[in-house]
């Protein structure tokens, strides 16, 4: 029989693609942000809000998701106010978050092996209302991911930017903040909440040694997401060991493979931009037309150069001049 003839890797595969697709989503923007490691402070915080699930007797999932979200904006109100004291306050929630969990595990009658399911994951036990939950939360943080992304990118490019173009930085921050607990609540089940930075970060690391541009590397990156997430999966089924960890450890080959290829390609876009490239015959070429139409709100950061504007754009600097786009 093949792996696909059982319900439970049927749903373990669709959950998989799932949160391979959510998790590099919000993974983009925290790393562009410098919060690469916030899906690993969500994680021992949502430790805490399974554990409030197992003591009250409602779904572990859903006090998941409140005391993520709770943990979150927390981080988000810390960050905001300074860099002086954020790190000890976030250490702080963080060594919280996974010693209140141990601690109301215990309340509840249960024992740390319990928490083991949601620490390193158990995908192949995801049931059908697990499922649908999962699909849920993922399918709402990858619309608003894409949705948004414009206004996204622009408050974790440049805040003071995005702040003077209209944009309302502190609920796009919050929003992000709010999404990154989401995911980890959706990914505690597939790669586990110890694990589930990983799966943030790695892919996004990935598509970045490969691209220039943020869509291309946001693209890149959730199609990074979901190989592993997948392959990950079906290693685990065959070989029986833990899921999480064979999506995690995929993840990190993808990277390991992809670095030295993003050696090469930064040589050569180096080797053009200094004119030692012979395939490169002039670095101003003109464009006859753009079809998109930049504005402060469009997410691509503005260069001032005397009489006019350039525009960050798809790795290019877009100028309107005249009746047509310089690229530089």
């Amino acid at each position: 029989m093949s792996f696909l003839d059982y319900d439970f890797m049927q749903r373990a595969l669709i959950a998989a693609v799932l949160t391979g697709l959510a998790a590099p989503a919000v993974g983009t923007y925290l790393v562009q942000r410098r919060l690469a490691l916030m899906g690993d402070g969500l994680g021992h915080v949502a430790l805490t809000g399974v554990a409030v699930g197992l003591l009250t007797g409602w779904a572990p999932v859903w006090t998941s998701v409140a005391v993520a979200v709770l943990g979150a904006l927390a981080i988000d109100v810390v960050r905001a106010k300074g860099r002086a004291s954020a790190d000890v306050a976030l250490a702080m929630l963080f060594y919280g978050g996974i010693a209140g969990g141990v601690l109301i595990t215990g309340l509840a009658g249960s024992t740390a092996a319990t928490l083991n399911t949601y620490l390193f994951g158990s995908i192949t036990t995801v049931s059908a209302d697990d499922l649908w939950v999962v699909a849920v939360l993922a399918v709402v943080v990858i619309a608003l991911a894409v949705g948004l992304a414009p206004q996204l990118f622009a408050v974790c490019q440049d805040e003071e930017f995005a702040r003077v173009s209209g944009l309302p930085v502190r609920l796009y921050s919050m929003l992000i903040a709010v999404m990154a607990a989401v995911t980890v609540t959706v990914a505690m089940r597939t790669v586990g909440l110890l694990l589930v930075s990983a799966l943030m970060v790695v892919p996004v690391a990935t598509s970045q040694q490969l691209t220039r541009s943020f869509r291309t590397t946001f693209g890149l990156a959730l199609a990074l997401g979901v190989v592993p997430s997948v392959a990950g999966v079906v290693f685990s089924y065959y070989v029986d060991v833990a899921p999480g960890a064979s999506i995690v450890v995929a993840s990190l080959v993808g990277f390991v493979l992809a670095w030295p290829v993003g050696s090469l390609l930064r040589r050569r876009r180096a080797a053009a931009v200094n004119g030692e490239d012979p395939r490169v015959t002039g670095a101003h070429v003109p464009a006859e037309q753009h079809p998109h139409q930049h504005d402060p709100a469009c997410g691509h950061p503005a260069v001032e150069h005397g009489d006019h504007t350039d525009y960050l754009h798809d790795g290019h600097l877009h100028a309107a001049h005249g009746r047509h786009y310089d690229e530089h």
